[in-house]
């Protein structure tokens, strides 16, 4: 069976950090979300992925050129304009033979198991098209789902309002026919109709998905995914080549990559990922939760809990980065704080394009894009976005 990666769209809600990549490269957990789903789709006997690129597509274009060597045989397919689901699916025909099926897959979703092994369970056990469903925390920003006790799907609601809520969403994943790329032409290229198409022939079956799932809409989502990724985790890995001085205190599971140096009287809580190349100083400590980068530099006395720090970016001494994701290559200056809580612990709201969203979340900090310089001394408030290769200069108490 082939599988199709949806992997073009802009990811508009995850500015700043999906402004300068697409969204499946976003690194967390020593990893990206695309290199972790070619992990599961390896492990469920794929070896034949085709991959809709669209924004920030040399990226991802580049990834794809270097996992080719990895057993797995990758292609792309240029989607040259932002456009529906539908519309993206569609550029996949001419891959997909006649009275073939393949797997469909969301690119902006993350498991913490195997979710495409099950729906190609319950496609070998239903033999018909499948889509897979889960039960999340809230169905709310999802299509809703009804089904019968025999699993077939009876009804799908793309944009439920009022009561009107299933209990389960769809959980970006589908085997589908090749015939169904003419049910997307015949329905206007729309992806929700052609499903309901499918469903209206009673002819699209139920995979249940239990285990965690997440969808990455917001920012936030991001250190949720990367905390599901870390809680899979069950023994800890330390590279052959990674130095850790004496005094060094790791506690719970930790990943520390090549080349990583960790200095004396650091101390790692786990789980956590230290990334190739990447310092950590004296007496730095890095709490539960945090993925840091390769080649990252992080100074003497750093706290970092609950945080994703992508590659190449500098924390300087002193500092603290808590429940806040930074981008590639920012250089975050000495005794700089992100601020995770508001005083009287009212849940932090983030600005999202023009709308102020609330996160529900007491404890959040920063969202930093690429290439932003952070002077010495700045405190940053709880939910603040910083556009990509923003300077934010130094705090001083005291100047000529």
């Amino acid at each position: 069976m082939k599988a199709v990666i949806l992997a073009a769209g802009k990811g508009t809600n995850l500015s700043p950090i999906t402004t300068t990549r697409p969204l499946p490269m976003i690194g967390l957990a020593g990893s990206t979300l695309f290199d972790n789903t070619l992990d599961l789709l390896k492990k469920s006997g794929i070896n034949d992925v085709f991959v809709v690129v669209g924004h920030q597509k040399e990226k991802l274009i580049a990834r794809i050129n270097d996992n080719n060597r990895n057993g797995l045989n990758l292609h792309y397919i240029i989607q040259s304009k932002n456009e529906a689901i539908g519309r993206a699916v569609l550029q996949a025909k001419s891959k997909i033979s006649p009275g073939e099926y393949f797997l469909l897959i969301y690119g902006d979703t993350i498991t913490s198991e195997n979710l495409f092994a099950k729906a190609q369970q319950s496609f070998h056990t239903f033999k018909c098209p499948i889509a897979s469903i889960c039960l999340p925390p809230s169905n709310e920003m999802f299509g809703n789902v009804f089904l019968n006790a025999q699993m077939k799907i009876t009804q799908i609601i793309e944009k439920p309002k009022g009561d009107n809520l299933g209990n389960y969403v769809l959980s970006g994943a589908f085997v589908l026919p090749e015939s169904f790329f003419s049910l997307l032409e015949k329905n206007g290229r729309n992806m929700e109709k052609a499903l309901k198409s499918l469903v209206a022939e009673g002819n699209l079956m139920a995979s249940m998905w239990e285990d965690g799932w997440l969808d990455i809409v917001y920012p936030w989502h991001i250190l949720e995914a990367n905390k599901m990724l870390m809680d899979s985790w069950n023994e800890s890995s330390i590279a052959k080549s990674a130095v850790l001085e004496a005094n060094v205190t790791i506690q719970g599971v930790a990943h520390i990559a090549e080349g990583a140096v960790i200095k004396a009287g650091a101390v790692l809580e786990g789980p956590c990922s230290i990334g190739e190349g990447s310092y950590i100083g004296n007496n730095s400590l890095i709490r539960s939760y945090t993925s840091l980068g390769a080649n990252c530099s992080v100074g003497y006395g750093v706290e970092l809990k609950n945080c994703v720090i992508l590659d190449r970016t500098r924390v300087g001494r002193l500092s603290f980065i808590g429940d806040s994701v930074l981008g590639e290559n920012v250089d975050f200056g000495a005794g700089s704080m992100t601020v995770n809580r508001n005083l009287d612990w009212t849940p932090i709201t983030v600005k999202i394009g023009n709308q102020n969203v609330s996160s529900g979340l007491t404890k959040l900090g920063a969202f930093v894009g690429d290439n932003v310089v952070v002077g010495a001394g700045n405190m940053i408030k709880p939910g603040t976005s910083v556009a990509p290769g923003k300077i934010l200069p130094a705090c001083y108490s005291v100047t000529d």
